[in-house]
Protein backbone atom coordinates (compact mmCIF):
# COMPACT_ATOMS: atom_id res chain seq x y z
CA UNK A 1 0.00 0.00 0.00
CA UNK A 2 1.38 3.52 -1.19
CA UNK A 3 1.50 5.89 2.28
CA UNK A 4 -0.61 9.44 1.56
CA UNK A 5 -0.45 12.77 3.00
CA UNK A 6 -3.71 14.37 3.81
CA UNK A 7 -2.86 16.35 0.92
CA UNK A 8 -2.54 14.24 -1.82
CA UNK A 9 -5.50 14.10 -4.51
CA UNK A 10 -7.73 10.67 -4.91
CA UNK A 11 -7.23 9.16 -7.83
CA UNK A 12 -10.37 8.23 -10.45
CA UNK A 13 -11.63 5.06 -8.51
CA UNK A 14 -11.06 5.91 -5.26
CA UNK A 15 -13.31 9.61 -6.30
CA UNK A 16 -15.62 7.38 -8.12
CA UNK A 17 -16.16 4.67 -4.94
CA UNK A 18 -16.16 7.99 -2.90
CA UNK A 19 -18.90 9.57 -4.62
CA UNK A 20 -20.93 6.34 -4.61
CA UNK A 21 -20.51 6.01 -1.13
CA UNK A 22 -21.91 8.96 -0.83
CA UNK A 23 -24.90 8.38 -3.11
CA UNK A 24 -25.43 5.50 -0.81
CA UNK A 25 -25.78 7.46 2.23
CA UNK A 26 -27.97 10.13 0.81
CA UNK A 27 -30.17 7.26 -0.23
CA UNK A 28 -30.54 5.77 3.76
CA UNK A 29 -31.00 9.54 5.09
CA UNK A 30 -34.03 9.65 2.43
CA UNK A 31 -35.51 6.28 2.95
CA UNK A 32 -35.67 6.93 6.36
CA UNK A 33 -37.38 10.58 6.29
CA UNK A 34 -39.47 8.90 4.23
CA UNK A 35 -40.59 6.42 6.81
CA UNK A 36 -40.69 8.90 9.56
CA UNK A 37 -43.11 11.10 7.04
CA UNK A 38 -45.22 8.17 6.56
CA UNK A 39 -45.27 7.25 10.49
CA UNK A 40 -46.40 10.41 10.92
CA UNK A 41 -48.68 10.70 8.02
CA UNK A 42 -50.70 7.53 9.63
CA UNK A 43 -50.67 9.05 13.10
CA UNK A 44 -52.10 12.21 11.91
CA UNK A 45 -54.68 10.80 9.95
CA UNK A 46 -55.91 8.27 12.62
CA UNK A 47 -55.74 11.20 15.21
CA UNK A 48 -57.91 13.07 12.72
CA UNK A 49 -60.38 9.95 12.39
CA UNK A 50 -60.63 9.79 15.62
CA UNK A 51 -61.25 13.83 16.45
CA UNK A 52 -64.04 13.70 13.78
CA UNK A 53 -65.73 10.45 15.37
CA UNK A 54 -65.84 12.43 18.29
CA UNK A 55 -66.94 15.38 17.03
CA UNK A 56 -69.82 13.89 15.10
CA UNK A 57 -70.88 12.13 18.12
CA UNK A 58 -70.60 15.49 20.12
CA UNK A 59 -72.76 16.80 17.08
CA UNK A 60 -75.35 14.63 17.26
CA UNK A 61 -75.62 14.69 21.11
CA UNK A 62 -75.58 17.86 21.03
CA UNK A 63 -78.11 18.15 18.49
CA UNK A 64 -80.48 15.36 20.49
CA UNK A 65 -80.50 17.69 23.76
CA UNK A 66 -81.09 20.87 21.64
CA UNK A 67 -83.95 19.34 20.06
CA UNK A 68 -85.65 17.94 23.46
CA UNK A 69 -84.94 21.95 24.57
CA UNK A 70 -86.31 22.93 21.24
CA UNK A 71 -89.70 21.00 21.41
CA UNK A 72 -90.18 21.33 25.55
CA UNK A 73 -92.40 23.89 25.01
CA UNK A 74 -94.99 21.64 22.97
CA UNK A 75 -97.67 19.82 25.43
CA UNK A 76 -97.93 16.28 24.85
CA UNK A 77 -101.31 14.24 24.84
CA UNK A 78 -103.39 13.00 27.84
CA UNK A 79 -102.81 9.81 28.59
CA UNK A 80 -99.41 9.88 27.79
CA UNK A 81 -97.48 11.63 30.91
CA UNK A 82 -94.53 8.95 30.68
CA UNK A 83 -94.19 9.34 26.88
CA UNK A 84 -96.27 6.43 26.38
CA UNK A 85 -99.78 5.11 26.66
CA UNK A 86 -100.34 2.62 29.41
CA UNK A 87 -102.95 -0.24 29.03
CA UNK A 88 -104.51 -2.40 30.92
CA UNK A 89 -107.63 -4.68 30.96
CA UNK A 90 -110.14 -6.31 33.29
CA UNK A 91 -112.82 -9.13 32.48
CA UNK A 92 -112.24 -8.88 28.78
CA UNK A 93 -112.35 -5.14 28.14
CA UNK A 94 -109.23 -3.01 27.92
CA UNK A 95 -108.30 0.53 28.70
CA UNK A 96 -106.41 3.52 28.73
CA UNK A 97 -104.65 4.47 32.36
CA UNK A 98 -105.40 7.94 32.31
CA UNK A 99 -103.08 11.09 33.10
CA UNK A 100 -103.12 14.45 33.11
CA UNK A 101 -101.23 15.89 29.39
CA UNK A 102 -97.73 16.15 29.66
CA UNK A 103 -97.15 19.80 30.11
CA UNK A 104 -94.83 22.38 28.53
CA UNK A 105 -91.61 22.39 30.16
CA UNK A 106 -92.65 19.29 31.98
CA UNK A 107 -90.28 16.20 32.11
CA UNK A 108 -91.97 12.67 31.50
CA UNK A 109 -93.58 10.87 34.27
CA UNK A 110 -92.43 7.37 34.23
CA UNK A 111 -95.37 4.72 35.65
CA UNK A 112 -95.07 3.34 38.99
CA UNK A 113 -94.77 -0.19 38.17
CA UNK A 114 -94.90 -1.19 41.77
CA UNK A 115 -98.56 -0.46 41.02
CA UNK A 116 -98.91 -3.70 39.16
CA UNK A 117 -97.06 -6.72 40.87
CA UNK A 118 -98.91 -9.47 39.97
CA UNK A 119 -98.88 -8.84 35.83
CA UNK A 120 -96.11 -8.65 32.83
CA UNK A 121 -95.88 -5.02 32.41
CA UNK A 122 -94.61 -4.86 28.47
CA UNK A 123 -92.88 -1.99 27.36
CA UNK A 124 -92.75 -1.19 23.63
CA UNK A 125 -90.89 1.81 21.72
CA UNK A 126 -92.09 1.15 18.31
CA UNK A 127 -92.14 3.31 14.76
CA UNK A 128 -95.50 2.74 12.72
CA UNK A 129 -93.33 2.96 9.96
CA UNK A 130 -90.38 0.37 10.75
CA UNK A 131 -90.47 -2.90 9.19
CA UNK A 132 -89.43 -4.93 12.24
CA UNK A 133 -91.85 -3.29 14.47
CA UNK A 134 -94.60 -4.33 12.16
CA UNK A 135 -92.83 -8.00 12.14
CA UNK A 136 -93.09 -8.15 16.40
CA UNK A 137 -96.63 -6.28 16.36
CA UNK A 138 -98.00 -8.97 13.45
CA UNK A 139 -96.34 -12.17 15.37
CA UNK A 140 -97.34 -10.97 19.66
CA UNK A 141 -100.19 -8.32 18.76
CA UNK A 142 -102.98 -10.64 19.48
CA UNK A 143 -101.28 -12.38 22.22
CA UNK A 144 -100.33 -9.20 24.03
CA UNK A 145 -104.23 -7.82 23.74
CA UNK A 146 -105.22 -11.29 24.83
CA UNK A 147 -103.17 -11.27 27.94
CA UNK A 148 -104.42 -7.42 28.91
CA UNK A 149 -107.66 -8.15 28.58
CA UNK A 150 -107.14 -11.15 30.98
CA UNK A 151 -105.58 -8.94 33.15
CA UNK A 152 -102.45 -10.94 33.18
CA UNK A 153 -100.35 -8.03 31.23
CA UNK A 154 -100.35 -4.39 30.68
CA UNK A 155 -98.73 -2.58 27.98
CA UNK A 156 -97.39 0.74 28.07
CA UNK A 157 -96.65 1.84 23.99
CA UNK A 158 -94.26 4.43 23.09
CA UNK A 159 -95.01 5.87 19.72
CA UNK A 160 -91.16 7.80 17.99
CA UNK A 161 -90.22 8.64 14.93
CA UNK A 162 -87.09 7.17 13.46
CA UNK A 163 -87.30 6.92 10.21
CA UNK A 164 -89.23 9.87 8.68
CA UNK A 165 -86.79 9.86 5.86
CA UNK A 166 -88.03 5.98 4.50
CA UNK A 167 -90.93 7.85 3.30
CA UNK A 168 -89.77 10.07 0.83
CA UNK A 169 -91.09 13.60 1.86
CA UNK A 170 -93.53 12.13 3.63
CA UNK A 171 -92.78 11.75 7.42
CA UNK A 172 -94.87 9.12 7.73
CA UNK A 173 -93.08 8.23 10.99
CA UNK A 174 -94.09 11.59 12.69
CA UNK A 175 -97.38 11.45 11.39
CA UNK A 176 -98.48 8.18 12.09
CA UNK A 177 -96.97 8.68 15.53
CA UNK A 178 -98.81 12.07 15.97
CA UNK A 179 -102.05 10.15 14.88
CA UNK A 180 -101.68 7.71 17.65
CA UNK A 181 -100.70 10.64 20.24
CA UNK A 182 -104.11 12.18 19.10
CA UNK A 183 -106.11 8.81 19.50
CA UNK A 184 -104.33 8.63 23.39
CA UNK A 185 -105.38 11.93 23.72
CA UNK A 186 -109.12 11.91 22.37
CA UNK A 187 -110.32 8.00 22.57
CA UNK A 188 -107.67 6.22 24.34
CA UNK A 189 -109.55 2.84 24.68
CA UNK A 190 -109.48 1.60 20.81
CA UNK A 191 -105.24 2.52 21.13
CA UNK A 192 -104.95 -1.08 20.41
CA UNK A 193 -107.04 -1.32 17.92
CA UNK A 194 -105.64 1.25 15.54
CA UNK A 195 -102.15 0.11 16.31
CA UNK A 196 -103.11 -3.18 14.50
CA UNK A 197 -105.05 -1.38 11.45
CA UNK A 198 -101.35 0.65 11.46
CA UNK A 199 -99.39 -2.23 11.08
CA UNK A 200 -101.56 -3.87 8.86
CA UNK A 201 -101.76 -1.25 6.58
CA UNK A 202 -98.03 -0.39 7.04
CA UNK A 203 -96.34 1.34 3.59
CA UNK A 204 -93.28 -0.08 2.45
CA UNK A 205 -89.95 1.06 3.00
CA UNK A 206 -88.96 4.12 0.45
CA UNK A 207 -92.46 4.45 -0.88
CA UNK A 208 -94.66 7.74 0.26
CA UNK A 209 -96.40 6.87 3.14
CA UNK A 210 -99.97 8.03 2.73
CA UNK A 211 -101.95 11.03 2.91
CA UNK A 212 -103.93 12.59 5.58
CA UNK A 213 -107.35 10.99 4.20
CA UNK A 214 -106.25 7.17 3.93
CA UNK A 215 -104.81 7.85 7.18
CA UNK A 216 -107.62 8.60 8.69
CA UNK A 217 -109.59 5.81 6.64
CA UNK A 218 -107.31 3.15 8.53
CA UNK A 219 -108.43 5.06 11.90
CA UNK A 220 -111.93 5.08 11.61
CA UNK A 221 -111.99 1.70 10.43
CA UNK A 222 -110.17 0.85 13.62
CA UNK A 223 -113.19 2.19 15.60
CA UNK A 224 -111.70 5.79 16.08
CA UNK A 225 -115.25 8.00 15.98
CA UNK A 226 -114.04 11.06 17.87
CA UNK A 227 -114.46 14.42 15.46
CA UNK A 228 -111.21 16.24 17.35
CA UNK A 229 -109.00 13.80 15.65
CA UNK A 230 -109.46 14.70 12.50
CA UNK A 231 -108.34 17.97 12.77
CA UNK A 232 -105.55 16.68 15.27
CA UNK A 233 -103.94 14.35 12.46
CA UNK A 234 -104.31 17.17 9.76
CA UNK A 235 -102.66 20.06 11.78
CA UNK A 236 -100.15 17.77 12.95
CA UNK A 237 -101.08 18.83 16.94
CA UNK A 238 -98.55 16.60 18.95
CA UNK A 239 -95.87 16.27 16.16
CA UNK A 240 -93.04 18.70 17.74
CA UNK A 241 -94.39 16.46 21.09
CA UNK A 242 -93.38 13.57 19.01
CA UNK A 243 -90.10 15.08 17.71
CA UNK A 244 -88.91 15.79 21.70
CA UNK A 245 -90.14 12.21 22.94
CA UNK A 246 -88.46 10.61 20.27
CA UNK A 247 -85.08 12.16 20.71
CA UNK A 248 -85.69 11.68 24.46
CA UNK A 249 -85.32 7.84 23.59
CA UNK A 250 -82.25 8.55 21.50
CA UNK A 251 -80.71 9.60 24.36
CA UNK A 252 -81.12 6.29 26.39
CA UNK A 253 -83.94 7.47 28.48
CA UNK A 254 -85.56 4.39 29.33
CA UNK A 255 -87.53 4.04 32.63
CA UNK A 256 -88.26 0.62 34.64
CA UNK A 257 -85.88 -1.24 32.26
CA UNK A 258 -82.32 -2.68 31.78
CA UNK A 259 -81.52 -0.41 28.45
CA UNK A 260 -79.17 2.42 28.66
CA UNK A 261 -78.67 2.57 24.76
CA UNK A 262 -80.97 3.09 22.03
CA UNK A 263 -80.17 0.50 19.66
CA UNK A 264 -83.31 0.96 17.74
CA UNK A 265 -87.25 -0.51 17.38
CA UNK A 266 -88.63 -2.29 18.09
CA UNK A 267 -87.37 -2.00 21.76
CA UNK A 268 -89.47 -4.46 23.95
CA UNK A 269 -89.04 -5.05 27.61
CA UNK A 270 -91.05 -7.21 29.78
CA UNK A 271 -90.69 -6.50 33.99
CA UNK A 272 -87.32 -4.12 33.35
CA UNK A 273 -85.70 -6.66 31.10
CA UNK A 274 -85.31 -6.23 27.17
CA UNK A 275 -86.32 -9.25 25.26
CA UNK A 276 -83.55 -10.76 23.19
CA UNK A 277 -85.22 -12.65 21.39
CA UNK A 278 -86.68 -13.78 17.85
CA UNK A 279 -89.33 -10.74 16.84
CA UNK A 280 -91.09 -13.33 14.80
CA UNK A 281 -91.54 -16.57 17.08
CA UNK A 282 -94.27 -15.75 18.95
CA UNK A 283 -93.84 -18.75 21.32
CA UNK A 284 -90.62 -17.25 22.38
CA UNK A 285 -91.96 -13.80 22.99
CA UNK A 286 -94.31 -15.74 25.21
CA UNK A 287 -92.26 -17.75 27.37
CA UNK A 288 -89.52 -14.54 27.62
CA UNK A 289 -92.74 -13.35 29.35
CA UNK A 290 -93.67 -16.47 31.19
CA UNK A 291 -90.59 -16.46 33.11
CA UNK A 292 -91.14 -12.43 34.30
CA UNK A 293 -94.70 -13.28 35.53
CA UNK A 294 -97.14 -15.87 35.25
CA UNK A 295 -99.60 -15.20 32.00
CA UNK A 296 -102.50 -17.48 30.62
Amino acid sequence: MTNRGPDTPLTRDERREHAREQARILREQQKKRQRRNRIFLQGGIGLAVVAIIAIVALVLVSNQHAVVAASTNAAGPKNMVSDGILLQGSGGAVAAVPTAALRANQTPVATDQAKFPKTANIVEYIDFQCPYCGDFETTNEDQIASWVAAGTATVEIHPIAILDLSSQTNKYSTRSANAAACVANYQPDVFLAMSKALYANQPAEGTAGMSDDKLLSILKGAGVTDSHIDTCVRSQQFSKWVTAATARAQLGNFPNSDVTTFKGTPTVIVNKQSYPGSITDAAAFKAFVKSKSPVG
